[in-house]
C-alpha cells in the first residue's frame, strides 16, 4: 500500500508544471494567431473587402 502511495505522489510531483506549460503553449498559439490576423487585416485587399461588406450591411439596413 505504501508503495502505491509513493508512486502516486511521485507521479503527481512530475506533472506539477504540466498545466502551466499547457497554458503557455495555448497563449503562444493565440498570440501567433493574433499576429497572423494583424498581417492579414493590414492588406489593402482585405481592408477593401471588409469596408465593402460594412457599407453593404449599412445600406441594406437603412
Amino acid at each position: 500500500m505504501r508503495n502505491r502511495t509513493r508512486s502516486a505522489l511521485t507521479l503527481m510531483k512530475r506533472e506539477e508544471g504540466a498545466a502551466t506549460a499547457e497554458y503557455a503553449i495555448a497563449t503562444m498559439a493565440a498570440v501567433g494567431f493574433a499576429g497572423l490576423l494583424v498581417v492579414i487585416m493590414r492588406s489593402d485587399e482585405v481592408r477593401g473587402i471588409l469596408t465593402d461588406l460594412v457599407q453593404r450591411a449599412l445600406a441594406f439596413s437603412g
